[in-house]
């Protein structure tokens, strides 16, 4: 049996949390290694384990892959989550690359500094409510199916439903607007392997704390 993948990140969110929510999807045990000072993630770049000298990093089939996309893009293509033609897989990047942008935005929004947290918060929620959100409300409407792409589940639901939460994090209601992604959301959670993802005690990281957002800088710069 080959080794389980092995993820190379702090011990947070950040870039590792949608390869996180695809291994888990795809019902893949992972194990992590987690970063908890600068002298970890030097040491990874000295070895030479860091192509780019930056994690997310994660050890699967021999490799030691690093960029976010790439690390997803391997996984969704060898668990099935990818679509099942050129056309499909297109529309599922398509999707996937706009959830990355407001990804960024809900992700950053904890390291703000206090005097831009107030304007960061309002453009994220502007953004999530009028220009991404209505997106997948009329590409749901549009398919007519249960998923995104095609009739089955690809990465585009899993990393839209983490989206998703995360938003419901920063504003309780921020699905009030979208019936389908209401329903959508309700469907993906109780898809088995998420359904377990999400039960308190999974790999699956909480929102970061206030105190915890100067350890994390510390790791990095």
């Amino acid at each position: 049996m080959s080794a389980k993948p092995k993820l190379h990140y702090f011990n947070g969110r950040g870039r590792m949390e949608p390869i996180r929510w695809l291994l888990a999807a795809a019902g893949v045990e992972f194990e992590e290694s987690y970063l908890e000072k600068k002298e970890d993630l030097t040491k990874l770049r000295t070895d030479g384990s860091l192509l780019f000298q930056q994690v997310p990093m994660v050890e699967i089939d021999g490799m030691k892959m690093v960029q976010t996309r790439a690390i997803a893009n391997y996984i969704s293509t060898k668990y099935n989550l990818y679509g099942k033609d050129l056309k499909e897989r297109a529309l599922i990047d398509m999707y996937v690359e706009g959830m990355f942008d407001l990804n960024e935005l809900l992700m950053t929004h904890g390291y703000q500094p206090a005097e831009k947290k107030e304007e960061h918060y309002a453009n994220m929620i502007d953004k999530t409510e009028n220009r991404y959100f209505p997106v997948f409300e009329k590409v749901l409407k549009d398919h007519g199916k249960d998923f995104l792409v095609g009739n089955q589940l690809s990465r585009a639901d899993v990393q839209l439903l983490e989206i998703i939460l995360m938003a419901e994090e920063w504003k309780p209601n921020v699905l009030a607007k979208f019936p389908l992604l209401q329903s959508f959301k309700a469907r993906i959670s109780n898809i088995p392997t998420i359904k377990k993802f999400l039960q308190p005690g999974s790999q699956r990281k909480p929102l970061i704390r206030e105190e915890d957002v100067p350890k994390v800088i510390k790791i990095f710069y």
